[in-house]
């Protein structure tokens, strides 16, 4: 067993995490279409204003 492969760096977790990453943008591209702001616009939405 490599040290990447100690901390976790293994080919089926890199894969999961490629496919998770491009889930969370579409999921993202998706919602900006639907709702008509951006991503930071969003976010920014969540937390009350000054």
């Amino acid at each position: 067993m490599s040290l990447l492969q100690h901390w976790g760096f293994t080919d089926q977790a890199e894969r999961w995490n490629g496919r998770l990453a491009m889930l969370g943008f579409v999921i993202a591209l998706a919602t900006e279409l639907l709702t008509g702001q951006g991503v930071l616009a969003q976010l920014r939405s969540l937390w009350p204003g000054p």
